[in-house]
């Protein structure tokens, strides 16, 4: 373990060994957000057996933790490529093994993928609405996130209302529960203890 520790502490191998310590890092993350959220997904939304429960969290969050170890690890593996041909990191690097990386794992469309491509990419819309008015490409809006939610709210409404299949099947779901379901009752269980 010495022997390990010195060639930590050493900075030698720094570049290869942080490639290894992403791996790991991914892994740990994906577990930890994966796994609370199917725990209560499944428990909340699945009517099985306990065991096929079980199985279903283990196998979503094995997926989630694996997706982002392997990303880390491509896509740090391919920053050192381009810096070892190179001599420097140019600013379209980080683009471009991202591109990769998103490609490779997440360019199959499972669920799990779907809800970390989503996650992102409303993070990156926010990102890049920031930049443009940090760059001065456009003037900081005044009130605008009510408008952004007001917009946001506006067009989903109208999209379950009259074009729902073109929604996520999980939205769909909220929604319908939402919405819908709350139009139908006929006793007291049924209006307020019980949805159908």
């Amino acid at each position: 373990m010495d022997a390990l520790n010195q060639l930590l502490a050493s900075g030698q191998h720094k570049d290869l060994l942080a490639i290894v310590k992403g791996f790991r890092n991914g892994a740990v993350y994906g577990a930890k957000i994966r796994f609370p959220h199917a725990l209560v997904m499944t428990f909340l939304f699945r009517r099985t057996d306990l065991k096929s429960m079980a199985k279903s969290i283990l196998k979503l969050t094995y997926q989630h933790s694996r997706n982002l170890a392997v990303f880390v690890t491509i896509y740090k593996s391919l920053l050192l490529i381009q810096r070892k041909i190179k001599g420097f990191e140019h600013n379209a690097d980080s683009f471009i093994a991202g591109i990769i990386g998103g490609y490779i794992v997440f360019g199959k469309n499972t669920a799990v993928n779907n809800q970390i491509v989503l996650y992102l990419f409303s993070r990156v819309a926010m990102g890049v609405a920031r930049l443009a008015i940090k760059r001065k490409v456009i003037p900081k809006p005044k009130n605008s996130f009510p408008v952004f939610a007001a917009v946001t709210w506006g067009i989903v409404m109208w999209l379950f209302r009259h074009d729902r299949d073109t929604l996520q099947p999980s939205l769909q779901s909220s929604m319908q529960y939402l919405y819908n379901d709350s139009d139908h009752f006929d006793n007291f269980k049924n209006w307020l203890w019980h949805n159908k």
